[in-house]
């Protein structure tokens, strides 16, 4: 039976990271770029100042909202964000991607990620203008509602919008218990166990009883964690992948010269011919760029639009830094720890230790940290993955009360926890296949929505630029539904729909 679904799911898998969903991708983010006059870029300055500089000058956005508010801070929102991207992608999907794909393959990830703050800032924009009230208060959005809401609010779309909205939050559930639960819980169980000895079983009871605490508390305290949690990780990391690098400093040039002519197959990748070689540069950094940022699934949008702003464009920012944190940051960091670390021959692309995954990232830290470097990085992943499941439990929830009701969700959460223990006591191979798969299948439907809804992410952004550059008296495109105290009218809620 486990044979024949990984058949099945490797036909798929290859189906939907083909050639054309490639294109999709990267056609979606370009597109968004040129429609947005290459804001990641023309706009550079302003998006980092209202992003990362505002959490050091401007209180609003790390300031927390009432209890009785049920939405979050910008800065909650971004590290909740963030605790799903930033996961064993970074360190395991990278380390994957040097060994079957070359050193070239970080260079498909950076053209990923550069189109890709485009694609995820359209996202967050539609999603801070789709979303809606659920009965308790609290802002639902994502995906599924700009397809039914402004896909389907187009002449004649009104069916295909819907039943692409339900398409989404199915692959989006079933994706949850892949790519933001049992692999990450797997990686983590089996990093243990190799570090410090720590049994599977062990693992699994401490993390699901922590993990029973935060989700099933709600989103508000999901975020009161990964608040803390992601920017203590991330500069945990990123000093210490600094260290090995600078160590290592006689390499870089080498290193970088390695990604450039292997993006290209100047070299031919692992001895293979030169067009093979290309081809498993490009797919490899493509699709291990595509999960570890989460560009073009529509998955973070879902948390971004809890978020307390009103500004569409300035949530949108906010998934600019995502991307550009996650890939450009943080995985171009771990290649170059391995690149540098004489584990690669950076003339031909071939791997020189039989290591994989994040023990080759831990043999890397390990040439300059000794035998802490396979610890740093268990702790890395213990932490990096943890908040990954975090953050999934949030888009699985989202998704799965789209589908039946806000109530539901606790089932949801409640199955979603037991799954962590399954995840660390079991082999999971075919959890990481289903993984690439359900991801894949999340962006086909949130990609129509983005390309259909382009024009509506265009005039936004123009009217945000008017506002803010042109000096304009125009007034502002906040939401289709709007603010309640501000709009009340115009105001949408699941109660209205039910009526």
């Amino acid at each position: 039976m486990v044979e024949t679904i990984t058949k099945v799911n490797s036909a798929v898998n290859d189906f939907v990271w083909g050639i054309p969903m490639l294109v999709l991708l990267i056609g979606t983010g370009i597109l968004m770029t040129l429609l947005t006059k290459v804001f990641q870029i023309s706009h550079f300055g302003h998006w980092m100042k209202n992003t990362l500089g505002s959490i050091f000058t401007d209180k609003e956005i790390t300031s927390h909202t009432g209890k009785e508010d049920k939405a979050i801070s910008q800065f909650q929102s971004l590290c909740t964000a963030l605790a799903a991207t930033i996961g064993t992608g970074n360190i395991v999907g990278v380390a994957s991607a040097l060994i079957f794909g070359g050193p070239g393959a970080i260079f498909w990830m950076w053209i990923v990620a550069f189109f890709g703050m485009m694609t995820n800032y359209s996202e967050n924009v539609l999603g801070i203008f789709y979303r809606k009230k659920n009965p308790k208060g609290e802002w639902a959005g994502g995906a599924m509602y700009y397809l039914r809401e402004g896909l389907g609010a187009k002449p004649g779309c009104k069916g295909i919008g819907a039943v692409l909205a339900v398409l989404f939050s199915v692959f989006c559930v079933i994706a949850s218990f892949g790519i933001g639960n049992m692999s990450q819980v797997n990686s983590i169980a089996s990093n243990m166990n190799a570090a410090f000895k720590v049994s599977p079983v062990a693992t699994g009871v401490v993390l699901t009883a922590l993990a029973a605490f935060i989700i099933i508390g709600g989103l508000k305290r999901v975020a009161a964690v990964t608040e803390k949690l992601v920017p203590f990780m991330a500069v945990a990391y990123i000093v210490g992948a600094l260290a090995v690098v600078v160590c290592n400093a006689g390499q870089i040039i080498p290193a970088f010269e390695a990604i450039f002519k292997g993006a290209f197959a100047m070299e031919a990748v692992g001895g293979g011919i030169v067009g093979g070689g290309l081809k498993m540069a490009l797919t490899w950094g493509m699709k291990r760029g595509v999960f570890s940022n989460e560009a073009g699934l529509g998955s973070s949008v879902m948390v971004h639009s809890s978020s307390n702003v009103k500004e569409p464009v300035r949530q949108g920012m906010w998934g600019i830094f995502e991307v550009f944190a996650d890939t450009i940051v943080v995985c171009t960091l771990t290649a170059l720890v391995v690149l540098t670390s004489g584990l690669v021959d950076l003339n031909t692309g071939t791997v020189t230790t039989p290591e994989v995954g994040s023990a080759l990232v831990g043999h890397a830290f390990g040439s300059v940290f000794g035998q802490f470097g396979p610890m740093f990085i268990a702790i890395a992943i213990l932490l990096f993955a943890f908040s990954t499941v975090l953050g999934w439990s949030h888009y699985g929830s989202t998704a799965f009360e789209y589908l039946f009701g806000t109530k539901a969700t606790k089932i949801y959460k409640i199955i979603f926890v037991i799954f962590i223990f399954v995840g660390a006591t079991m082999n999971l191979e075919l959890a990481w296949d289903l993984s690439d798969t359900f991801n894949g299948l999340m962006a086909i439907p949130n990609l129509i929505g983005v390309i259909t809804l382009s024009p509506v992410v265009m005039k936004i952004t123009k009217n945000y630029v008017d506002r803010h550059f042109r000096k304009m008296n125009v007034k502002p495109m906040y939401s289709a539904y709007a603010d309640i105290q501000e709009m009340e009218e115009k105001t949408r809620t699941f109660e209205d729909d039910e009526d």
